[in-house]
């Protein structure tokens, strides 16, 4: 059995994307019904930080229930929200949940954060980045903030010449500070600190270049960080499972091969959360 509902994420607080559109981001909450504490799964939509897809959303989530992981997707905000916005969200959404773990049953040591393409650029900045100044506000607990794993599915990483130039423009301005760009090409950044990371691409991907993953797979093995990575042979940027589930009429978003990574990945995590 499953309960589902969606919580305003900065209710009760000031939100700093606040703007004349009435954008507000907001948790959807897939919780199962539970004698004693289960682990959970953070899930970050891609697409460019211009918005949140869909197909990176709720059928995770229901993936992630199916094997006994409560599951929680966050719209964060997107352009024309800049950062550190996104972070300031994903830290609320952590806050939120391990402040609820007695009340919801959650293992609060237990919480993977998944992130598709720019949600998985987020996903690592908030994992490298939670107790900066610039991610403090009311509402934010530093304490709460830190996941358990990281999964990042081909996430956009580098600022530089293998870019996905489109996420950066959204998410810094077209212009931005140099040091605020070299902030966020994530690989020159990495910590030994950091969780366990499950990291997959395929090869073919002709919008966020594979590189962006062998960047941050060659910084996580000079700092020391447990990782497993998979590159996969072909397959479009955004598959999402690679499944019909998530296709959405298009065949092109299926492809067997590449729907390996979640079987691959599901193992890992439970090996990550043990």
């Amino acid at each position: 059995m499953m309960k589902t509902f969606t919580l305003d994420l900065w209710e009760g607080f000031s939100y700093a994307g606040e703007g004349p559109d009435g954008f507000r981001p907001t948790l959807d909450c897939y919780l199962l019904k539970s004698a004693s504490p289960r682990p959970a799964a953070l899930i970050l939509p891609g697409s460019g930080y211009f918005q949140c897809s869909p197909r990176e959303a709720e059928d995770l989530a229901v993936r992630f229930n199916a094997e006994g992981y409560h599951a929680f997707v966050l719209w964060y905000s997107c352009a024309p929200r800049r950062h550190p916005v996104p972070v300031l969200d994903c830290c609320r959404a952590f806050t939120i949940i391990r402040s609820h773990a007695a009340e919801w049953i959650i293992d609060p040591s237990k919480i993977a954060l998944m992130g598709f393409s720019a949600g998985g650029h987020l996903a690592l900045s908030q994992t490298l980045y939670y107790s900066k100044s610039f991610a403090a506000a009311p509402g934010v607990n530093v304490s709460q903030c830190r996941p358990d794993a990281l999964v990042l599915c081909y996430p956009v990483i580098s600022s530089g010449v293998f870019a996905h130039r489109g996420s950066f423009d959204c998410l810094l301005g077209e212009n931005p500070d140099a040091d605020l760009l070299e902030l966020h090409s994530l690989e020159k950044n990495i910590s030994g600190d950091l969780p366990p990371v499950f990291l997959w691409h395929t090869w073919t991907d002709d919008a966020v270049p594979v590189e962006n993953s062998l960047l941050l797979a060659e910084a996580l093995r000079r700092a020391g960080v447990v990782f497993e990575m998979h590159i996969f042979p072909d397959g479009r940027h955004g598959l999402s499972l690679a499944t019909p589930a998530t296709a959405e009429g298009d065949p092109g978003n299926i492809n067997l091969h590449a729907a390996q990574w979640f079987p691959l990945c599901l193992n890992w995590v439970r090996k990550a959360l043990a």
